[in-house]
């Protein structure tokens, strides 16, 4: 992927669901095969409401695919208000700072190419599921549904075919989802402490896709050196195409 995209959204049919209680939820759908319906993905579930689990079960809900930390999840725990889904915890990040011989990222242009360099596994194990035949419809998420939950939406949309322009255009609706359109915002991390979310733009999702062509020539190839099968990425295809 390169740098020279547009880093605001385009005017683009909204995908946005209302889910109380859920930020930036939207159907990662439409893109490329990606059919609409199955896969969506949005902030953490940790203040979902009764009503939003409502929604979520009219969607059909089967599968909720966790990005965070496990830190985030202690502080954080996603509600679920007797919803019937299989939850699924498949960090981005690794767990320790121990765990990585490579520098901790210290801002978002370092994160991106730390997130392709240590995804991996989390990646792989997410298209496992997404290719079982009970597991749509899901729900991928992070803390607000922007980095970690962009990269691996936008693996998923590239193996179902879609270009690069209509995979960035569909990670910078985030910008408009978490009311980043005008500049950084605020948030409350797991520690309690006040952060900064900063907006995102194209060239971090590519400097992504970019360390992985780099080392790997291909998307498929670097998924195959973390364990994935042609198999899984026949059954991701399979189970998410139009």
């Amino acid at each position: 992927m390169t740098d020279d995209l547009p880093d605001r959204e385009p005017d683009l049919p909204s995908a946005f669901i209302d889910i109380p209680g859920v930020r930036n939820f939207r159907d990662a759908g439409g893109v490329g095969s990606l059919r609409r319906g199955v896969l969506f993905r949005s902030g953490s579930l940790h203040t979902l409401s009764p009503e939003g689990a409502l929604r979520l079960k009219a969607l059909g809900l089967r599968t909720v695919i966790d990005l965070r930390s496990k830190e985030e999840l202690d502080a954080f725990p996603d509600e679920r208000h007797d919803l019937d889904h299989e939850s699924l915890h498949l960090p981005t990040l690794p767990a320790d700072r121990q765990d990585t011989d490579r520098p901790w990222p210290e801002d978002q242009v370092e994160l991106y190419p730390f997130m392709a360099a240590t995804a991996g596994p989390s990646l792989v194990a997410a298209i496992r599921r997404l290719g079982a035949p009970d597991a749509l419809s899901a729900v991928v998420h992070c803390a607000v549904g922007k980095d970690r939950t962009g990269l691996t939406i936008a693996v998923v949309q590239s193996l179902l075919g879609a270009s690069e322009a209509e995979i960035t255009a569909d990670y910078l609706r985030s910008n408009a989802g978490l009311g980043l359109l005008d500049g950084p915002t605020p948030y409350i991390d797991e520690t309690g402490a006040e952060r900064i979310s900063r907006p995102i733009s194209a060239d971090l999702l590519a400097s992504s896709f970019a360390w992985i062509h780099d080392r790997h020539d291909s998307l498929p190839a670097y998924l195959h050196s973390h364990g994935a099968t042609e198999g899984d990425l026949a059954a991701l295809r399979a189970n998410l195409s139009v």
